[in-house]
């Protein structure tokens, strides 16, 4: 008698569980590290922050819609590409109109709230881009060299890059610019152009300095160099590098960080969530948090390198840019060898936003994985063929 195949079964297996489990390791070491870098402010007669119970709502949603989206096709997102382009350019827009920010920066728009609820669409619109800018890359793929396709990419790339920014979210923007790098990379554009760019830019630098910065922008990058003179700009990264080397080799303990516990570091819930991993769980915690998150962004590279297209794999290799991306300027903010930007470190920092969308992505990759990945292919050959 023929048993008959398990939908569930199947499905496991066609799942890649290396990435999933990878991610899910993630937020639960996140997790765990918002809940001690909130412990001080839990009011009495409750268990947890209001910050961790937001956040594991967000993780528990956001593996759901993964799991929902792996299960789907892949292309219906990338067939869809003009709607997703027209919602994230209205999302944007909103922005300007109904976007808020911190009490202290009335000239950041980067929240819309809805009610008790608060969203920030530059998470989603990272997503979107990856989609909408690997099928501007496939479509171009034969003349990808083209200076006139190299303009249409840019004014792609610098349409949502320069909206973030308008709105404040900086971080955000450079995130944006390291993933359309990357993704252009990966499609054969020649080293000439990013040369080129680069030339471009820091020619420009004098002018960006003087009129596309603003005070407290300027003040913060300063601050870098002379520390003292700077005392309120730079006071959240010593806060944190404090932190991180009170923590030593292996760290005060989970719950017994001084600095943490004492609400001393800043926005140690998500921007400097670096910095308790470091008090409180040492070298030996920040190597294991820098692992997982390298670990997910190489098998996502790898996720792309197996698959059958071209917009496949720059989809995979955009995802992967993004999280390292925001690990890299994250983690060199709490080290002070960046300036302070605002910006999340994946899985780890507390923030609704920005771990549900992230597994949005996962789950886009997930889903290439299922219905686009060849496990013993590798399709360099393939893609070098293109250009």
């Amino acid at each position: 008698m023929k048993r008959k195949n398990n939908p569930v079964i199947n499905f496991i297996k066609e799942t890649d569980l290396y990435l999933f489990f990878l991610c899910v390791l993630a937020s639960a070491f996140g997790l765990v590290m918002v809940l001690s870098a909130t412990k001080y402010s839990i009011e009495d007669g409750s268990r947890f922050s209001r910050d961790f119970i937001v956040m594991l709502a967000a993780v528990a949603g956001g593996i759901i819609l993964s799991v929902i989206i792996s299960s789907l096709d892949y292309q219906i997102f990338t067939k869809l590409w003009p709607v997703i382009a027209a919602v994230c350019l209205l999302l944007m827009i909103a922005l300007f109109k109904w976007g808020t920010g911190p009490t202290a920066r009335s000239d950041v728009h980067t929240w819309l709230k809805f009610g008790p609820i608060s969203f920030q669409p530059s998470e989603i619109v990272k997503i979107g881009f990856i989609i909408t800018y690997s099928v501007h890359l496939e479509r171009l793929k034969y003349k990808i060299n083209n200076i006139f396709s190299i303009i249409q990419l840019g004014i792609h790339a610098l349409i949502p890059t320069g909206l973030v920014a308008i709105t404040g979210d900086m971080g955000s923007s450079l995130v944006f610019i390291v993933i359309a790098a990357v993704m252009l990379y990966i499609a054969g554009v020649h080293w000439g152009y990013f040369a080129g760019v680069f030339a471009l830019a820091a020619a420009a630098s004098p002018l960006i300095w003087t009129y596309g910065l603003k005070q407290l922008q300027k003040n913060r990058i300063l601050a870098l160099i002379y520390p003292d003179l700077y005392p309120n700009e730079i006071y959240q990264q010593m806060r944190g590098i404090n932190a991180i080397g009170a923590g030593g080799f292996t760290g005060q303990g989970l719950f017994h960080g001084a600095y943490t516990q004492a609400g001393a570091i800043p926005e140690g819930k998500n921007d400097m969530i670096f910095a308790v991993i470091g008090e409180e769980l040492g070298l030996v915690g920040c190597t294991a948090a820098l692992l997982i998150l390298v670990l997910i962004s190489l098998r996502m590279v790898s996720t792309g390198k197996k698959s059958l297209e071209q917009s496949t794999n720059l989809i995979c290799c955009g995802m992967a840019a993004m999280i390292a991306g925001q690990m890299l300027i994250n983690i060199g903010m709490c080290l002070k060898l960046l300036p302070v930007v605002g910006i999340t470190l994946p899985f780890f920092s507390s923030g609704g936003s920005s771990n549900l969308c992230v597994y949005i992505g996962i789950g886009l990759v997930l889903s290439i994985y299922r219905h686009n990945c060849d496990p013993g292919a590798n399709n360099l050959k393939l893609y070098n063929s293109f250009n």
